[in-house]
């Protein structure tokens, strides 16, 4: 639980807004989802997601009970200890108001205290430079650039790879 919104586990119920969410262009476009939803897509989406021991997937509800995003871990290592995150606030009025923000510190609280990692790793499309700024916020590192490593809408992007270590996370949080 973070100060301004609540991780609650996705369920078959926050499909319709999921799918509504991959239905907008723009989010597709920032968050690199390359096509949206139909009914029968994002069901399948929902069970490989929830049949996956490697992610765990959440709908972020602000405290107010409003659904407004998604976000989780994926490609959980236990192994190497490293996993990937991702953060989509689908709900437009939503932006800009510290809920992606609260949500990244709520995620990496639990991904370093909670499942022990060292190392959490985030891919962001190159020409967002929104999203390159929260994560650099949030105390990720650029690490990499996968040069044209993104194709959407007929055009190639870079892919801007970030991550932020286990000691990095304590030094600025703590």
């Amino acid at each position: 639980m973070g100060k301004l919104v609540v991780l609650k586990p996705l369920s078959e119920t926050d499909l319709p807004r999921v799918q509504r969410w991959s239905q907008d262009p723009e989010l597709r476009k920032m968050t690199g989802q390359v096509s949206a939803y139909n009914p029968t897509t994002v069901k399948q989406w929902y069970h490989e997601l929830s049949a996956d021991p490697d992610r765990l997937w959440f709908t972020i509800v602000t405290k107010d009970n409003r659904v407004i995003g998604e976000a989780g871990l994926l490609r959980m290592n236990s192994a190497w200890k490293c996993t990937d995150m991702g953060i989509i606030i689908g709900e437009k009025d939503a932006w800009r108001q510290g809920y992606g923000t609260d949500t990244g510190r709520t995620l990496l609280k639990h991904a370093f205290d909670v499942l022990q990692f060292h190392r959490v790793a985030v891919g962001v499309v190159g020409f967002n430079s929104v999203a390159l700024r929260f994560w650099a916020k949030l105390g990720f590192k650029q690490e990499g650039v996968w040069r044209d490593g993104y194709y959407y809408n007929n055009q190639y992007s870079d892919f801007i790879m970030m991550s932020i270590l286990e000691d990095e996370y304590r030094k600025k949080y703590f």
